[in-house]
């Protein structure tokens, strides 16, 4: 029996040791990284994917986004499924305070008209407003259109269908193209109007910028309009634009940031600004700024705090990075009010 009961208190000894010894090992290991999760516009994508792979090798924290288009970013933070949503339409001061969401935006960028035309480069075909509208209403149907002819002087334009490509999913690039030809084309605006989803009136629709830029590159004679990084990533066909002064212009850094110039973000009420047609001989007319939508009462306090590390993170740090994709760094001043929005208005603690 003494046999047995030693047998029992050896064993208990050595599982007492071992539980111990596991116990040590948790209190002893790393925190596991914590991973921000967030959904919605394709505009800002190529930069946020950069920031997040730099943040991690810095902070060993991960961002997970999912690049579905701003309507589904917004319905994804509505359903409280992501820590954040991100979308390239803002949402109204009402709207904000009726479901309770802090917004502002993030970085800033341009939209381009893309073609796949035999023989025509880069800069080399310009389009104004009204004529962009006209081909986007089946008006202007071919490339030789005595429209697009008269702006392009010694350029050769086929006898072809135009074969026009739009986004399919609800898209504040969308919003952002139609506010501009809204203001462009009096026809547009009150025969379509602007929206992130509308009632297209010609053309095949494309999931994302990627969607849209996959499917003007594959179709011959093709228009398109995707965010800037997305044409230059896949060395695609742009147009050069007529601006709201009247003067040819080519999407550029500096074009963007004319444009982005005129921005009174201290006087937009939660933000809420469109840049497109802004004044200016340098103003690229469809300059945007894609915004981040978080709850003021986050029900996951660690993980918005988180997500707050990486929006300042990426202010401190990313400037660079986003420049060299051609996207707009929010002002110095803007990025201070942020932050004293984020101190106020979003409840961590």
């Amino acid at each position: 029996m003494n046999d047995i009961y030693e047998g029992k208190m050896l064993l208990n000894n050595l599982l007492r040791a071992a539980c111990v010894a596991a116990v040590a090992t948790i209190a002893t290991a790393p925190a596991r990284a914590a991973d921000i999760s967030g959904a919605g516009a394709t505009f800002p994508y190529p930069i946020y994917s950069k920031w997040a792979d730099a943040y991690k090798k810095e902070t060993g924290n991960g961002l997970n986004y999912q690049s579905i288009g701003s309507g589904a970013g917004i319905k994804q933070i509505l359903a409280k499924t992501v820590t954040f949503g991100a979308s390239d339409a803002p949402l109204k001061e009402d709207k904000l305070k009726k479901d309770a969401l802090v917004q502002w935006p993030q970085v800033m960028g341009g939209i381009v008209p893309v073609v796949n035309i035999e023989g025509v480069k880069p800069g080399q075909l310009v389009l104004d407003g009204q004529t962009l509208a006209d081909i986007y209403l089946g008006k202007v149907a071919k490339w030789n259109d005595p429209a697009i002819a008269k702006l392009n002087s010694g350029v050769k334009l086929p006898d072809a269908a135009i074969a026009v490509v739009r986004r399919s999913d609800g898209s504040g690039t969308t919003f952002n193209f139609t506010d501009y030809l809204s203001k462009a084309s009096a026809d547009w605006k009150s025969k379509v109007g602007s929206s992130t989803a509308v009632e297209w009136p010609v053309g095949v629709g494309a999931k994302g910028n990627d969607g849209v830029a996959g499917n003007v590159g594959q179709t011959k004679n093709s228009i398109g309009y995707v965010e800037y990084a997305y044409a230059k990533q896949n060395k695609m066909t742009h147009t050069d634009m007529i601006n709201a002064a009247g003067k040819r212009v080519s999407p550029t850094s500096a074009a963007f940031q004319a444009a982005a110039a005129n921005a009174d973000w201290a006087h937009a009420p939660g933000y809420y600004l469109i840049l497109s047609n802004q004044p200016g001989d340098a103003s690229w007319p469809m300059t945007a700024a894609t915004f981040i939508l978080m709850y003021a009462q986050p029900g996951d306090k660690a993980a918005s705090t988180e997500a707050l590390k990486f929006f300042d993170w990426a202010f401190k740090n990313g400037d660079k990075t986003a420049e060299e994709l051609d996207y707009i760094p929010m002002p110095a001043n803007v990025k201070d009010m942020i932050r004293k929005t984020w101190a106020a208005d979003i409840k961590n603690k």
